[in-house]
């Protein structure tokens, strides 16, 4: 019979393998296993001796699509060339590539420990990614892949998350490409599935106050309590905090140095500690258990920080018992820097405690710490918290610290 789509279909197995041949002399035959597995195969003579080559499974290979690896294979052999040794070599190069694993780690150890949210891309990658596509050949990826992986994410509720598991993906497999691992990206005109929305939520003072309070009544570790409050009181990034070691503060003097490897822009930065900041570190400091981290995971005995992550899921786990609409933590830093200045402390002090770039000419060549400035600045930002928080009367802070 001469093959069609139907007739293959229809063919069922039997209790031995057997092999049922197109008419009309096409070398084209259909093998059945006794489990129903179908593969095409091509029955050729090349130095006088009958080969045969199986050119791929039913239906994963379409009949139309066997037909053109069948018209390769006597393309080579009017070339004098052997069709199936070519295809086993083949075989075995493809063999050799690597996967989706192997790549991702490449990647992470090559390229992505270069930057300091390595560890985030680590994460993403091991957590939706390469349990997914294990053992996959990288080059096996397509672009249809990704989209049913960012899919699986928005559905759950992540489209946030999808954004940034799409531009992860996007950099490993240019990576790829420049590895000479891959031909392609198939992230390439892949639009991000979550709409980034810059955010603009600010804490009133009510707010902040209702925080400060009911986060001693939340469900997560002291060292997040401490931490999250520090957010508030010191305005730097949450990474910076929640990655912060003792060996970065002098308590006698009342600065906390924050190393260039840590800081966003590149730079070490000078933190003034009013003294809310250093009663939070203080108690951070009982806590430690001579850990080099001033928040330690509880999770990993000290030896690793905590998450800056996990404040973030700190803060959504316990909103309700927050009793404050819902915010993040950097929320915190954005609301602390909006007091100050609305509390008419000069904003461009406001921006260096903030460590944001100044990209003007005169700042290349200014190199006073302006230390003056934002201790007097943190100073007076740490009255206007306390009286959010406490109220007119500081009495009650030292009834509070009993």
């Amino acid at each position: 019979m001469a093959f069609t789509d139907s007739k293959i279909k229809n063919l069922k197995s039997t209790s031995v393998r057997r092999i049922v041949w197109e008419e009309g002399q096409t070398c084209l035959g259909l093998r059945i296993t006794p489990t129903g597995k179908k593969s095409f195969i091509y029955m050729y003579r090349y130095q006088t001796r009958s080969r045969m080559l199986t050119l791929g499974q039913y239906p994963a290979l379409t009949l139309a699509d066997a037909r053109v690896q069948q018209a390769k294979a006597k393309a080579l052999l009017a070339k004098g060339m052997d069709p199936g040794s070519l295809h086993l070599q083949t075989k075995a190069e493809y063999q050799d590539t690597p996967t989706l694993a192997v790549l991702a780690e490449e990647y992470i150890e090559k390229r992505s420990k270069s930057k300091k949210a390595w560890i985030e891309e680590k994460r993403i990658l091991e957590k939706d990614v390469v349990p997914k596509w294990r053992g996959r050949k990288a080059q096996d990826i397509k672009r249809r892949d990704v989209l049913l992986l960012l899919d699986k994410i928005v559905e759950r509720g992540a489209p946030i998350m999808a954004n940034r598991t799409l531009g992860v993906l996007h950099r490993m497999f240019n990576f790829g490409i420049r590895r000479d691992i891959i031909e392609n990206n198939p992230c390439s005109v892949i639009e991000r599935p979550g709409e980034e929305n810059k955010r603009d939520r600010v804490l009133s003072p009510k707010e902040i106050k209702y925080f400060w309070t009911n986060i001693e009544k939340c469900k997560m570790s002291r060292g997040s309590q401490l931490a999250l409050k520090l957010l508030l009181v010191l305005l730097q990034r949450k990474s910076e905090v929640a990655q912060a070691e003792w060996k970065e503060f002098d308590l006698n003097s009342g600065w906390w140095t924050i190393p260039k490897n840590k800081t966003k822009n590149g730079l070490s930065h000078r933190v003034y500690l009013p003294p809310l900041a250093r009663d939070l570190i203080k108690g951070a400091k009982a806590i430690s258990d001579n850990s080099p981290y001033v928040f330690p995971s509880p999770h990993r005995k000290g030896l690793k920080p905590i998450s800056s992550r996990s404040l973030s899921q700190a803060l959504l786990k316990n909103k309700n018992i927050l009793k404050v609409e819902s915010f993040v933590p950097h929320d915190l830093r954005r609301s602390a820097s909006s007091q100050m200045t609305g509390n008419q402390i000069n904003r461009d002090t406001v921006k260096l405690i903030l460590n944001h770039v100044e990209t003007d000419a005169t700042s290349t060549y200014d190199r006073y710490s302006y230390d003056k400035e934002k201790r007097d600045a943190m100073n007076k930002w740490d009255r206007i918290l306390k009286k959010i928080i406490f109220g007119k009367s500081e009495k009650i802070i030292e009834i509070n610290r009993k």
